[in-house]
């Protein structure tokens, strides 16, 4: 994806800004970055994950814990010395040239209003069951959702981020207590075998939890919106990385040793039922509204600013780039994340097909924002430091998850085929200046 106008030898970073233009707090960043990796997988793929390896599936949890580790820094490392709402793309344009960043922006931006219908289905779903109405319940949860973050979003992420870190102390409350209450209930009989499927099946498990940590890069977007980037983006990623660890293991360790190989496919209702009684059920759909707003919440906040920075930098039409300079609102780049959505899902409830359906079309573009963030980090990191090591071991796992997406990745070639074109016949590909 390098382009001939792009410099032989990486540029040198420029110094990193002790104060940025926003008022985002580190306890802020935070409660957004747990949002945007916890999505509403906790409430299933622990009991997945067990029916795949057994108990042997925490090692897949603590695997892809310890992975995490060095993708968020790398991340944070690039967003602490690079503060720019373009985000990943900024970073590929630095790396790359405008081609590359131009295609991983609109593989990112195009995708979130694809993947809003399904995360905040995942959520209607469980609303549905525990109201009924069905698919009626669940799509009119699912447009309340997109239609609630816009609001959040369109008073800029100071209001965005106060209410995510509401959010956030809830739901880590919540699973925390679900995690508390059953663990009485804990057998060590429910350890053994350890691993009844060989442990060949432990990979098998790590596959299907792999999304349960996708989300590092969502809030790159904001780093210019920290109050101080440089001191604050690694702090936020560091304390989400724990919060993200500890709710993750506690909730994987108490589907085994409490519920067994009998798990439901609902687990944490199960746990929640156990320690509290049938009467707590129910929460299990608060919590799921909870993890969809906050991850949506996130995305969306970090979508807007990158669209808006598309804008300004030529790779979109000028006029998204309203509202691109840190502390601004990017409302007219929200209101293309927030239309586009409620269009999916328009057509979602007009065919009749599964609000899930269009997960799979995302996984590719997010896959290929991985790859090229990570590999635009290798080239941009100071070399010989431990971030720069990071960089480079995320880059190779995550060049790993792109060739097992496979046909998934058709989608994101398209978008890509498109912002080319866009390139070719517009400013975009003729040298623009780095904004940076």
């Amino acid at each position: 994806m390098t382009t001939a106008s792009a410099p032989a030898t990486p540029t040198l970073p420029d110094p990193v800004p002790l104060t940025g233009g926003g008022g985002l707090t580190a306890a802020q960043g935070t409660a957004l970055t747990v949002g945007a990796v916890l999505g509403t997988g906790v409430i299933s793929l622990p009991a997945l994950a067990a029916e795949a390896a057994g108990p042997a599936s925490l090692l897949a949890w603590l695997a892809l814990i310890l992975l995490s580790v060095p993708l968020a820094a790398t991340f944070a490392a690039l967003g602490s010395r690079h503060p720019d709402g373009g985000g990943v793309s900024t970073y590929a344009r630095r790396a790359f040239g405008t081609r590359a960043a131009t295609v991983v922006g609109w593989c990112f931006y195009t995708a979130i209003p694809l993947g809003a219908p399904p995360a905040a289905g995942f959520a209607g779903a469980y609303v549905a069951d525990a109201l009924g109405g069905g698919r009626t319940t669940q799509l009119v949860t699912t447009g309340a959702l997109i239609v609630t973050v816009t609001v959040l979003n369109w008073y800029g992420v100071r209001v965005s981020g106060r209410v995510q870190l509401a959010i956030a102390a809830l739901l880590a409350l919540l699973l925390l207590l679900a995690t508390a209450v059953s663990l009485p209930h804990a057998s060590a009989a429910h350890l053994t075998p350890f691993a009844p499927h060989g442990w060949t099946a432990i990979g098998s498990a790590a596959a299907l939890l792999v999304w349960a940590f996708a989300g590092w890069e969502a809030v790159t977007s904001l780093s210019a919106d920290y109050a101080h980037p440089a001191r604050d983006i690694p702090r936020a990623t560091a304390a989400a990385v724990g919060v993200v660890a500890v709710l993750y293991l506690g909730v994987a360790v108490a589907t085994i040793t409490v519920l067994g190989p009998g798990a439901g496919p609902a687990p944490l209702s199960d746990l929640l039922a156990l320690g509290l009684g049938e009467g707590a059920r129910p929460a299990t759909a608060v919590v799921a509204v909870l993890l969809s707003l906050g991850a949506m919440n996130a995305y969306f906040a970090g979508g807007a600013r990158l669209g808006a920075a598309l804008g300004r930098d030529g790779a979109l039409p000028a006029w998204l780039g309203r509202g691109s300079s840190a502390g601004e609102v990017p409302r007219r780049s929200l209101a293309v994340v927030s239309g586009g959505s409620l269009v999916c899902l328009t057509v979602v409830a007009a065919t009749g097909i599964a609000v899930e359906s269009a997960l799979l079309l995302v996984t590719g573009a997010f896959t290929l924002v991985y790859v090229v963030g990570t590999a635009a980090a290798v080239r941009l990191l100071p070399r010989g430091t431990w971030v720069h090591r990071g960089a480079v071991l995320s880059l190779v796992a995550t060049t790993a998850l792109l060739v097992l997406t496979g046909t998934h990745l058709a989608a994101a070639a398209l978008v890509s085929l498109g912002a080319l074109a866009w390139c070719r016949f517009t400013a975009a590909g003729r040298g623009a200046p780095d904004p940076a």
